[in-house]
């Protein structure tokens, strides 16, 4: 956008090109001009110069006088009939073919009253004029000054950046400038849902247009703001806000744009940046995904090497609060990756102030749909209320999708505004992927997939601590899932060891049916097996819920280089624990759906006549839940009916959802 702005404002002077090429033409014309255009060489002996005399050849001559009034130097002009010896022939073949008034040639003597007496006695006229001696001197000095013009003219392009620009501006700083002519149209009133972070970034704002207010009373704003949250949560548009607000030098980057293979580059790039803010002070300088450039120093460094990035974060860190440090220029960054971050970039006086951009509650996502959807025409029908509550888990980037593929969807099929439906079959596309409604599937495959999601449906219906059910399909979508079911899970921050149980229990409804049901598996509960896998290692591992392995938390296995920090008997203990809650979990699950069998069997039969089920019509065959709680409560207090039913975000946005993977 940047890049765009500039061209706006200083567009390419396409004109001078036309300039270059008219001084050209003047410089060749001017060649041409001093000299005389039938020159073709010099008479190199007398005994050639008297053969053209005795043969009449010569047309008139032109006797040259010098400064100090010597002669010593002839233009002879031949005539257009004559005929050059042959080696004058061989002289002029160099410059092609005779002109139709005749050649023109030099001749240099000693004797001049001996060579005005030969040209008298073969009665040739002959005149004097005074030689120029500035026309040689220019024609030696027009190929400098083109080479001098075409040198100046490629380093000016080197300079603007031009091809082979960046040899020269690799030290120079990528940050693209906004300012008082290059405005940022995005304000507070663009950013929804994240009212704690704005509220803090306002007071840098407010500290830019009026820092009496603070400093006064002896404070001072905070050199740095760290933006941490999941990816998508808004921190770059939050960032964008502050420069539409500011009314400052607003300095925008990547991390990775610090980073080069050439030694000392990033560490140019970072002083450079600084330079170009603090003449521009006070401002603002946003550096996304700094993690790139921030991480930890020491982290798989060999022992003796230079770490370039190293040598950039250093600098950085010199620059936002050394021994030349500025109070007027403020450093803003974002990153989802804090964990990885040095300690000194974290340390009061650079960061000091870490906001953190969440995913958005119930009542954030509502704000964040009223912005996105004053774009689009709607239906009278849409409730904004139930498309928040019915979205779990996004950030406002799923949200601004959803938005944008409703309208999509609704376009297709020729519509004058966007319904529910069309944002229900949104959520389906971001959540799911495209409906494959190529995918054909034998009817044997299908008998196992529907049996397989009902024992997922069934599962969670009677668990207490499952979130509630929302929809149930067997209709092939994306690469691989042939079926899922998705719940609209609870939003909450702590998770008790009942609730995990009871989320690998109806994670592992669908290969407990399959097995109930046909006697034998199949390769569909891959994903399933994968997501109980994780939940029992965290229970054992990292949540300190086993009583044999005790209070102990240990990283992920990736985040280990080397060594893990336990000994092989503890990773035994801990592979045991799993499998037995594993084990225990399958065995509990199995035992649920044999004491179900009814309801497994006709939610399977209505899947497989409807492929499409909804919470209404699994209470319409099996009954309500038996559990009834607060949280079940505030949810289906909005659920729509059979035709309008909410879909809830993939299980990588917080939602539950359990998919049947092709073989």
């Amino acid at each position: 956008m940047a890049e765009n702005n500039q061209d706006k404002k200083n567009p390419r002077p396409n004109s001078i090109y036309w300039i270059y090429a008219l001084v050209l033409i003047f410089f060749i014309l001017a060649v041409f001009a001093l000299g005389d255009g039938n020159e073709s060489g010099a008479i190199e002996s007398p005994q050639t110069l008297i053969e053209y005399l005795e043969k009449k050849q010569v047309e008139e001559v032109t006797l040259y006088q010098d400064a100090n009034g010597d002669i010593n130097e002839a233009k002879i002009k031949l005539k257009a009939s004559a005929q050059s010896s042959e080696g004058s022939q061989s002289e002029g073949s160099n410059f092609g073919e005779k002109k139709a008034k005749g050649e023109t040639k030099l001749y240099n003597f000693v004797d001049a009253n001996r060579f005005v007496a030969l040209l008298d006695s073969h009665q040739i006229p002959h005149k004097l004029e005074k030689k120029q001696e500035w026309g040689g001197m220019i024609q030696f000095l027009i190929p400098v000054a083109l080479i001098i013009a075409l040198w100046f003219f490629f380093m000016r392009r080197v300079g603007a950046g031009g091809p082979g620009g960046q040899i020269f501006n690799i030290g120079k700083s990528r940050a693209s400038l906004y300012d008082k002519e290059n405005k940022v149209n995005v304000t507070f009133n663009d950013v929804a849902g994240l009212q704690e972070a704005k509220e803090e970034v306002q007071e840098v704002v407010e500290f830019l247009r009026n820092p009496q207010k603070f400093t006064k009373l002896g404070g001072h704003i905070p050199k740095g703001v760290l933006l941490v949250g999941p990816p998508g949560t808004g921190k770059t548009l939050l960032a964008k806000a502050v420069a539409g607000e500011a009314k400052v030098p607003f300095f925008s980057l990547s991390g990775s744009d610090f980073v080069e293979m050439f030694v000392g580059v990033g560490a140019a790039r970072v002083r450079d940046l600084f330079k170009q803010a603090k003449e521009k002070a006070p401002c603002i300088i946003f550096i996304d995904e700094i993690d790139a450039v921030g991480r930890s120093r020491g982290r798989m460094n060999m022992t003796g090497g230079n770490d370039e990035r190293e040598n950039t974060l250093n600098q950085l860190l010199v620059e936002m609060d050394g021994f030349n440090s500025d109070t007027g220029v403020i450093i803003m960054a974002a990153t989802n990756r804090p964990d990885v971050l040095d300690p000194a970039l974290l340390r009061a006086g650079r960061f000091d102030r870490q906001i953190g951009v969440d995913r958005p509650d119930i009542v954030g996502r509502e704000m964040i749909f009223r912005v996105h959807l004053k774009k689009l025409t709607l239906s009278e029908e849409v409730d904004v209320k139930k498309l928040a509550s019915q979205t779990p888990g996004f950030v406002g980037a799923d949200i601004m999708n959803v938005c944008n593929e409703s309208a999509l969807i609704a376009a297709r099929k020729n519509k004058k505004a966007v319904d529910m439906q069309d944002f229900q079959d949104a959520v389906d596309r971001v959540i799911g992927g495209l409906e494959k409604k190529s995918k054909i599937i034998s009817p044997d495959e299908k008998r196992i997939v529907a049996y397989h999601e009902a024992g997922h449906a069934v599962t969670g219906w009677f668990l207490e601590h499952a979130s509630p059910l929302v929809k149930v399909s067997i209709v092939p979508r994306g690469l691989a899932a042939l079926g899922y079911a998705q719940y609209l899970p609870k939003e909450q921050y702590l998770i008790t060891y009942n609730q995990l149980i009871d989320s690998m229990c109806t994670t592992l409804g669908g290969r407990a049916a399959e097995e109930l049901i046909f006697g034998e598996v199949s390769t569909g509960a891959q994903n399933d097996l994968e997501r109980i896998t994780e939940t029992a290692y965290s229970i054992v591992t990292r949540y300190g819920m086993n009583g044999r392995v005790g209070q102990l938390s240990f990283k992920a296995d990736g985040e280990y280089q080397f060594a893990k920090p336990y000994s092989e008997e503890t990773a035994r203990i801990i592979d045991e624990e799993v499998k037995e809650i594993i084990d225990k979990a399958y065995e509990r699950t199995k035992n649920l759906l044999h004491e179900h069998n009814d309801a497994l069997e006709a939610i399977a039969q209505e899947l497989l006549r409807k492929e499409v089920i909804f919470k209404e019509d699994v209470e319409r065959l099996i009954g309500k839940r038996p559990f009834k709680n607060s949280h079940e409560e505030a949810h289906i207090a909005d659920s729509p009916s059979v035709e309008d039913t909410p879909v809830a975000p993939a299980s990588e946005n917080g939602t539950d959802t359990s998919e049947e993977e092709a073989v």
